[in-house]
């Protein structure tokens, strides 16, 4: 069986989750307590400054997942299916492939929202970031997804194989560490050039995807 992995936030459905004032919340408690991070131009990302706590101050953890949860919540409190969401899902689940979701989101938020806007019931796997070791672009969740599915998640060039669906950069990088092809939805291009990432596809309309794995798998163009 052919597998289809989806990014959440962006991808399947929509939230106001921003990214950047997350980090920079986090950050903040952080120097709070420790003092001032290293100066750099880019600015902290989540995933570093996880990294950054279990390295330097462990006993700050817990407390800014907190916040990282605080902004989830309240993103996933308005959230709504991505136009042509559920129709991508559901056909690509018809066309033979299992579908699953890789996500930096908590699962305690991630799986009533997928219920709520009526994406559970036509996904065969959901990998949120309680199940991984680290975030995405780590490839560690698609450990999980292999665990899962075994030999059926094949990490082959080939969307007959294996797709993974995404609207970032992060999701690209993961896909590519892990040799699995990458599908860009409204991806930003000046990103996807600075971290070398290269999609099978670019898609503007999630519900054509059904159609594209179909011409694919079928040897089409």
């Amino acid at each position: 069986m052919a597998l289809c992995v989806f990014d959440l936030d962006h991808t399947l459905i929509q939230t106001p989750l921003d990214l950047a004032a997350m980090a920079v919340d986090m950050r903040q408690l952080i120097e709070r307590a420790n003092g001032p991070m290293p100066a750099r131009r880019e600015r902290y990302r989540v995933g570093e400054l996880i990294a950054h706590c279990q390295k330097h101050a462990p006993s700050l953890e817990a407390a800014v997942w907190d916040v990282a949860l605080d902004h989830e919540r309240r993103a996933m409190e308005v959230a709504a299916l991505e136009p042509g969401a559920l129709a991508a899902v559901v056909g690509a689940r018809r066309g033979g492939f299992a579908t699953a979701i890789w996500t930096n989101n908590a699962r305690e938020l991630t799986l009533p929202a997928l219920a709520h806007l009526g994406l559970a019931d036509e996904l065969d796997l959901v990998v949120t970031r309680d199940d991984m070791r680290a975030l995405k672009p780590d490839p560690d969740g698609w450990r999980v997804i292999s665990e899962h599915f075994g030999n059926r998640a094949k990490s082959a060039g080939d969307p007959r194989d294996s797709v993974v669906v995404g609207d970032s950069w992060v999701d690209g990088v993961a896909a590519t560490k892990a040799g699995v092809s990458f599908i860009a939805y409204r991806a930003r291009q000046e990103d996807l050039d600075r971290w070398q990432v290269t999609p099978i596809v670019h898609l503007a309309d999630l519900a054509l995807l059904p159609a594209w794995l179909a011409a694919r798998r079928n040897g089409r163009t």
